[in-house]
């Protein structure tokens, strides 16, 4: 029996919204614990949930965050009560702070051996640009409010 397609989904800003705890990433030093401690209360956002709700229909969702492993407990709280599809959930690491372009592709290309990826969704621009040159189909998830403290924080420090 063939296994059914992957569909890859992004958390924070695709999934989730992570406006209201920007402000931990604004200050100096960040504060990367309340950053964490805040994501169980991120609202869903409607155009990520619609797409995973729509995707399961044919593909088994995978969800595939920069977030670190001891938020795992949290992450599959805010899952079930938001009604999101089952799934792996692949996290990132203890120590491990290479940008996210890297580490999602490297486990992407491991998910694909013998898998197809029908797609890919995710709100980092550097992230979507890797995974598309590497062959990958993507959604790029512009539906949230993007923070320059974000972005600079998955780049830079690998965090998220």
């Amino acid at each position: 029996m063939r296994k059914a397609p992957l569909a890859v989904f992004d958390l924070d800003n695709t999934l989730a919204g992570t406006a209201h705890r920007q402000h931990f990433l604004e200050q100096r030093p960040r504060d990367w614990d309340g950053f964490f401690a805040a994501a169980p209360e991120d609202p869903p956002l409607p155009e990520g949930i619609a797409l995973a709700l729509e995707s399961a229909a044919e593909c088994e969702i995978v969800y595939l965050t920069g977030r670190p492993e001891r938020c795992r407990a949290d992450t599959l709280e805010w899952l079930a009560r938001h009604g999101l599809p089952e799934g792996r959930v692949w996290m990132r690491p203890s120590g491990d702070r290479r940008p996210a372009r890297h580490t999602k592709l490297e486990l992407l290309r491991k998910l694909a051996r013998g898998r197809e990826v029908r797609v890919v969704v995710d709100d980092d621009e550097l992230v979507c640009d890797a995974v598309q040159a590497a062959g990958f189909p993507v959604v790029r998830a512009g539906w949230a409010t993007h923070s320059a403290a974000l972005k600079d924080a998955q780049e830079r420090e690998g965090r998220t």
